[in-house]
């Protein structure tokens, strides 16, 4: 009101200039005060989530009796179980959806390979070491630390310092060496001696081992399943009966020897990727089912706002390809696809969202990259890459083996295309390259195919008379060209790959977070909220009594639920009941079905749902077919309540709960009772 005022009454610059400062000062005063009282998400008890996780054996340390190592875990009977159930509606959601190429690959490497690939050169992270103890620590996360504990020890930092001091946070892995160690210093890290780190170098992340007992052989445990499906690419289109696009899938383990395992699940040495390679037209990347997604709405978050604003964007794929902020429809495709999983396994969709990669983090290959990040007490973590690799992949093969990896695209008609025609001295080829005058010509011959590919080549010649291309210096005396034009029926090119890495790890421990909560009545209460289709346990089946009667008609249930392939958990020990169901609820359990008295009268069973532990009354005869309604998608509490009454029981004291049902159930030390609702 006071900037109004003084411009209505006509008021100085300097005056007008000195209250839009103060105004402003105010605004950012009551940002941050708006941040301090307001709660940005519920506080996580790592406590109690550390504790069920390890006392339920969802993940324990490898080898604990022998005092364990850095980055190696064991997933126990559920979350082993949580696991697969994940990776079969991954295989649902993507290869058979899609109608992928699966295969299942070596994980032993041979070094060409990788060293085709760049693996061998480039495959690094940047290390720093304590001078005293020679600790090892990976610099990039010392650094995005350090930030932490400065934002965290200054809560009322002016947001302008803050944002700078994060998007300092956010290129954290795209610096240089150099760059990088100025970086620690100005941050003041400092490794436990108290001295000063070395200077930071690059250091390689694949595990290197011999392949046979001569040790000539130089191989590696493979850091990603990518390769693997790049050399079978020519097999693998044969296969397709040649059509384009298409996409192979594959589901197996990665190894990488990390500089400083920590965060659990989320940096470790040994992992399950699930990784898809859609092969398509570089000049086309269209995709023919984007129409499918192109209203799903996806929280991206750009590299300009990352280096400006800070801030993200919520708005359709189809409108961020339109708007360019995506690449392309396929790129754009499999992002609205693994959200959509995402949310089908269970996470919550608050905390999703995509990054793109800074220019500084990008391959130079690379045409477009987006983290699917998920939002876990950790922070914002990787869990999905999803890349344009361009042709990079199948070039570097198809030159270092001198194998064609080249597919077709008919046309509906004949067009004219431009080409070079070419005309080599091959004496002087020959004098130069001596036996690569042939892999000089063919990389020429490559690029003349067409015209737009040539041209740039032509123009370097004609300007500077030499061209160095692939390591080779070519001079104008050794080719001539005519540009010409011709007919053709079909196109050959060579594919680019459109790439969304999954790391499965990752996707479990942040299911593990988002699922974890404490009863409201009492914390000591903790329950895994696992989504049905993936959990564990589908349902338990509890007697209330432990008459050899009541045992039979549970066996006979929890048999019939198997039969259906339905995971069953059978508890058939003396304790309250009450407890059981706790026990249940620990470990994800979304149902419970329990047999009483009645069961053995009438044949009726009571039906608990986790979440809102209400309860109805149905036929046993009913009760499976409900279960596999639900775990495959088919039904709902809501509507099943629309069907049932509710019944309603204590599980604590055993005193009936206030209810607006017509029948309350009471368990009392003489049995399990109905009543009608007071």
């Amino acid at each position: 009101s006071v900037v109004r005022q003084l411009k209505k009454d006509g008021g100085g610059a300097d005056d007008l200039a000195e209250a839009v400062k103060a105004l402003q000062a105010l605004k950012i005063q009551a940002e941050e005060l708006t941040t301090k009282i307001t709660p940005t998400s519920e506080e996580f008890n790592r406590k109690a989530f550390d504790d069920l996780v390890l006392r339920k054996m969802f993940v324990v340390p490898s080898f604990e009796i022998h005092g364990g190592v850095k980055g190696l875990f064991d997933l126990g009977p559920p979350a082993c179980a949580l696991k697969a159930a994940m990776i079969d509606l991954w295989r649902k959601h993507f290869v058979l959806n899609e109608s992928m190429l699966e295969m299942e690959c070596t994980c032993l490497t041979p070094q060409v390979v990788l060293k085709t690939s760049g693996h061998v050169d480039r495959f690094t992270d940047l290390m720093v070491k304590d001078p005293e103890t020679g600790e090892c620590f990976r610099a990039d996360k010392l650094l995005e630390d350090a930030i932490d504990d400065l934002l965290e020890a200054n809560p009322g930092m002016p947001t302008e310092e803050r944002e700078d001091h994060l998007r300092t946070q956010r290129q954290a892995d795209a610096f240089s060496p150099t760059e990088l160690d100025e970086l620690l210093k100005k941050y003041e890290c400092k490794p436990p001696s108290g001295k000063e780190f070395s200077a930071s170098f690059p250091f390689n992340l694949m595990f290197q081992t011999s392949i046979g007992p001569e040790g000539t052989s130089v191989g590696y445990l493979r850091p990603e399943t990518a390769q693997g499906l790049f050399v079978n690419f020519r097999r693998l289109l044969d296969l397709n009966a040649g059509k384009m696009p298409f996409a192979a899938a594959q589901i197996g383990l990665g190894f990488r020897n990390e500089i400083s395992p920590r965060s659990g699940l989320l940096r470790v040495r040994e992992f399950c990727m699930g990784e898809i390679e859609h092969f398509v037209n570089p000049k086309d990347k269209s995709h023919p089912s984007f129409s499918t997604v192109a209203d799903k709405e996806l929280v991206l978050f750009g590299r300009d706002d990352q280096l400006g604003s800070g801030k993200t964007k919520t708005m359709p794929v189809g409108q961020a390809v339109k708007e360019g902020l995506i690449n392309n429809e396929t790129l754009a495709y499999f992002m609205a696809r693994t959200q959509l999983y995402m949310e089908r396994i269970g996470m919550n969709p608050a905390k999703l969202r995509f990054r793109q990669h800074l220019a500084t983090e990008m391959a130079h290959y690379a045409a477009d990259c987006w983290d699917l990040e998920i939002q876990s007490s950790y922070g914002w973590v990787e869990c999905v890459g999803h890349a344009d690799r361009a042709c990079y992949d199948l070039d570097v093969h198809s030159k270092a083996t001198k194998t064609p990896m080249v597919a077709t695209q008919k046309l509906s008609e004949p067009v004219d295309i431009e080409f070079a025609k070419l005309k080599f001295d091959r004496k002087l080829l020959g004098q130069v390259f001596k036996k690569d005058q042939r892999v000089v010509s063919g990389i020429l011959e490559a690029l003349a195919e067409d015209w737009s590919d040539f041209a740039p080549v032509v123009e370097t010649l004609e300007k500077d008379g030499k061209i160095t291309l692939e390591g080779y210096e070519v001079t104008k005396e050794m080719v001539t060209w005519t540009k010409s034009k011709k007919k053709v029926q079909e196109m050959k090119f060579v594919p680019s790959v459109i790439e969304p890495s999954f790391g499965m790890g990752r996707v479990l421990y942040s299911l593990l977070e988002h699922s974890f909560y404490q009863r409201d009545a009492d914390e000591q209460r903790v329950v895994m909220g696992f989504n049905p289709q993936v959990a564990p346990h589908k349902a338990a089946v509890l007697p209330l009594s432990s008459s050899k009667e009541m045992f039979a008609v549970v066996d006979e249930i929890a048999a019939e639920l198997m039969d259906q392939d339905l995971s069953t958990r059978v508890d058939k020990s003396s304790t309250a009941l009450g407890r059981k169901y706790a026990r249940a609820d620990e470990i994800g359990v979304p149902f419970a079905i329990t047999c009483d008295f009645d069961t053995l009268k009438d044949g009726s069973v009571t039906l608990r749902e986790r979440d809102s532990t209400n309860q109805i009354r149905l036929g046993r005869d009913e009760v499976v077919n409900v279960i596999w309604k639900f775990v495959h998608g088919k039904l709902t509490w809501s509507e099943l309540t629309q069907k049932y009454p509710l019944v309603s029981v204590a599980e604590g004291d055993g005193q009936a709960a206030a209810t607006k049902e017509t029948t309350v159930v009471v368990n009392t030390g003489r049995g399990r009772f109905h009543r009608p609702v007071k």
